[in-house]
This record gives structure tokens, C-alpha cells and sequence, in this order.
């Protein structure tokens, strides 16, 4: 059988029983397997492919673990409440959904993985959505949201590589989609999330089985300041690199906001307990992950990546929308950001540039173009930011339409930009 109709089984066989309530975890490996052995790879070569994946996502686990010292400071001293009192106090309820999409799109801006800085948010956005009462589901669409905003414009490995295969410096190819970042934020904000509540609010999901009082007895709560602080760090730490040349890795930079925020919020004694709840809830996310890698060694190894290719080859729609829609299809197979821009990248830069178009513009509607399928089922993504946020993944999967819905705008957007920039010149 064709390598690549086996890796498409075995991902359809994946999500079906993902669907169907079975383990995650115990789907993808069943799937990963399926697809190994049906790829022809063997029972030798469909272990040694999954165990590669696993190896690959293996970075993204140690961030996300990492990532819980911050989370847990921020729900067990109080400080996520204090923020989230005071954005509302700042915003008021009328602004709730920007003051949930804006901190993540600044994160992802400043070269944060998308999914850590849902994962950085979700505590706060907890708690203000709770306050405000909107639905569990549109408050981490509003953070997705933000964090496809910020992806587009950042030094992030997406953004890197395609910048690298068209041969574009990386300031410009972050420079010409900020246009289409801002106006995407505008759209998700006022038309996309006001939609998905209407449409989710039935959906009857408390916040009492994500966030319970952890800020025990109902002690006063630090204040905005101090509970700002760790956040504050932590971008700040990640900040280095865009601006000074200093990289920082979030693995660095999430610990050490953590215990910023335990220290000045005067809750040295609960260090223990903010480790614990945080090592909690992000252990099972990691878990995932290691189940999301296995399932993306054998679709990496097939030649599945080769047949869209091929397809796309064939295409007779021009170079222009070559750059955003192989970008497309490449996220959808890998269910990555990275991946989707780096294979479409790799691919295709050869024909679009020969269409014409400059490879600053060329690489940020490729990236734009990564963002629209991404958050698959079969990639780590959804499962690491459903986990933040305490979905099941039959109610993560209500998400998929709207997310694809705000990654399309940044794509359009950043495909009128370049017309509107091209009739300019």
C-alpha cells in the first residue's frame, strides 16, 4: 500500500477514536501503528519512525511542563485574580474579549510557541471569563485568536524558516503582515468571537471544574502589581531576544516568572503547592504530546507530504496563491504551524518567486497561509491548548470551525495586503 493512504488511515483511524471518547494518548499510538504497518514500513521501522517523532515534539513537552510553575503561581497565590479584576475594572465587560485576546497575541508576538502562550494566559483567562460569563469554549477561542494574531508578526520558527527558504530578511517578512495581524485582531474581536458565543453559549460548561478557589478562605489578594510581576518577567525575558539578540528560552523564562510571581506576592510558604498544581494540570498535556509525536513521525516519514505536492504542482491559480495555499494544505497534513510553513516553504518558493512575488511578501502569505489548519486534532496544538483550558476533545473539536474562520482572515488579509502593497509600487 501507498505510504501516503496508509498515513491517512491511520490518522483518520486517530481521530475517530478520539471522537468516540477512547484515550487520546492510546488513539494516536493505535493510529501511529495502523499507519506505520500499513505505510509498509514494518513493525521494526513503524516503532523506530514513532519513537523519531516522539524525539522531534520532545522540546514542546519540556516547555509545556515548564510553562505549569507560572500557571500554578498564578492561580494559587491569587495573582490571576487580581489581574483579572483589574483588566475588567480597565476594559469593563464590554472589552472582555480583547482583554483576553491581546496578552497572548503580545506573547506569540514577541517569539513565544503559540500553544505557551495560551497555556501562559489561561489562568487569567479563567478567571475573567468566569467573571464575565462568557462561555469556557469562546474564552479560549479568544486567546487562540490572539495567539494567530501575534504568530504571524513573530520571530517564531515558522516565521524563521520561511523567511530562510524564500531568502527574505526576517524583520521584513514580520514587518509586511502587521497590517493583517491588527486588522485580524480587530475582526476576531468584534465579528468572529461575538459569533462563536452565540453559537457555543448553549454548550453548558462551568468554570467551577477548571478553577476552584485556590486563593484559600478568601484571603485578601495581592495586588495588580505584584501580581503582574511574574507575567511581567517572563515577556520581558522573552523580549531579549527581538530586541537585544539575547535569547532566553521559555524553558528559562516560564520557571523563573513562576517564582517571580510566588516572591512578590509574598507566597514563599505555597511554593510547593504552586509547583504541584501546575506539574498537575500540565502533566496530563504532556502525556498528549508524546502520543501527537508518535502519529507525526509516521506522517512525516510517508511520502504523504509528496503527493499534495505533487497535486499542488499541477495547480494552474499562479504562484501568488500558491504561497498561502500550500501553506494551508502543509498545516493540515502536519497539523503544525512550523511544519506547514516549512514544507510549503521548501516546496514551493522556486515557482512563486518565478510568479513574481517578492519573498518578503511570498513568506508571510505562506506563514499567514500555516495558520488556518493547524489546530488539527493529530497535532499537539490542540491537545496542549484544550488542555489549558479543561476541555474534553469532543468540546475542543466545537473550536476547529472558528479557528479556521480567524487563521482564513489573517491569510486574506495578508493576501490584499500584498495587492494593495503591489498596486502601491
Amino acid at each position: 500500500m501507498n505510504s501516503a493512504l496508509g498515513a491517512a488511515i491511520g490518522l483518520i483511524l486517530s481521530i475517530i477514536l478520539i471522537v468516540r471518547k477512547v484515550s487520546p494518548f492510546y488513539s494516536m499510538l493505535a493510529g501511529a501503528v495502523a499507519g506505520g504497518l500499513l505505510s509498509g514500513f514494518g513493525l521494526a521501522g513503524t516503532v523506530g519512525e514513532m519513537i523519531a517523532g516522539v524525539e522531534d515534539i520532545t522540546p514542546a513537552i519540556l516547555r509545556i511542563l515548564a510553562a505549569g510553575v507560572l500557571s500554578g503561581a498564578l492561580i494559587i497565590t491569587g495573582a490571576a485574580s487580581s489581574i483579572s479584576d483589574t483588566i475588567m475594572k480597565k476594559l469593563g465587560e464590554r472589552f472582555v474579549y480583547l482583554a483576553l485576546a491581546l496578552p497572548t497575541m503580545i506573547l506569540a508576538a514577541v517569539g513565544v510557541f503559540i500553544d505557551v502562550a495560551v497555556i501562559t494566559v489561561a489562568p487569567i483567562g479563567i478567571m475573567l471569563g468566569r467573571k464575565s460569563g462568557i462561555s469556557r469554549l469562546t474564552m479560549l477561542l479568544a486567546m487562540i485568536g490572539g495567539g494567530k494574531c501575534g504568530n504571524i508578526i513573530s520571530p517564531n520558527p515558522n516565521t524563521i524558516i520561511a523567511a530562510e527558504n524564500y531568502g527574505a530578511p526576517l524583520s521584513s517578512v514580520m514587518g509586511v503582515n502587521i497590517a493583517a495581524s491588527l486588522l485580524g485582531l480587530i475582526v476576531t474581536v468584534c465579528i468572529i468571537l461575538p459569533l462563536a458565543d452565540r453559537c457555543l453559549r448553549k454548550i453548558k460548561l462551568p468554570y467551577s471544574d477548571t478553577v476552584r478557589e485556590d486563593n484559600e478562605g478568601g484571603k485578601k489578594i495581592p495586588s495588580f502589581l505584584a501580581s503582574i510581576c511574574g507575567p511581567g518577567i517572563t515577556i520581558l525575558l522573552l523580549a531579549l531576544r527581538p530586541v537585544c539578540g539575547i535569547e532566553i528560552d521559555p524553558l528559562i523564562a516560564l520557571p523563573v516568572g513562576g517564582m517571580a510571581s510566588i516572591i512578590a506576592t509574598g507566597s514563599i510558604r505555597k511554593t510547593g503547592k504552586c509547583l504541584e498544581y501546575g506539574l498537575d494540570k500540565m502533566s496530563g498535556v504532556a502525556i498528549l504530546l508524546v502520543g501527537t509525536g508518535t502519529l507525526a513521525g509516521i506522517i512525516t516519514a510517508s511520502d504523504i507530504k509528496d503527493v499534495v505536492i505533487g497535486m499542488l504542482s499541477g495547480n494552474s491559480m499562479g504562484g501568488i496563491v500558491l504561497a498561502p495555499l500550500s501553506g494551508i494544505l502543509m498545516s493540515a497534513a502536519a497539523a503544525s504551524t512550523t511544519a506547514g510553513a516549512t514544507i510549503a516553504s521548501a516546496s514551493f518558493a522556486p515557482t512563486v518567486l518565478a510568479a513574481g512575488v517578492s519573498p518578503a511578501w511570498a513568506a508571510a502569505m505562506t506563514n499567514a497561509g500555516s495558520t488556518v489548519l493547524d489546530h488539527l486534532p493529530h497535532g499537539s496544538f490542540f491537545h496542549a491548548t484544550g488542555g489549558a483550558a479543561g476541555l474534553s476533545i469532543k468540546d475542543r473539536l466545537r473550536l476547529i470551525p472558528f479557528e479556521s474562520a480567524i487563521g482564513l482572515t489573517l491569510t486574506l488579509l495578508s493576501y490584499a495586503s500584498y495587492l494593495i502593497s503591489s498596486a502601491w509600487i
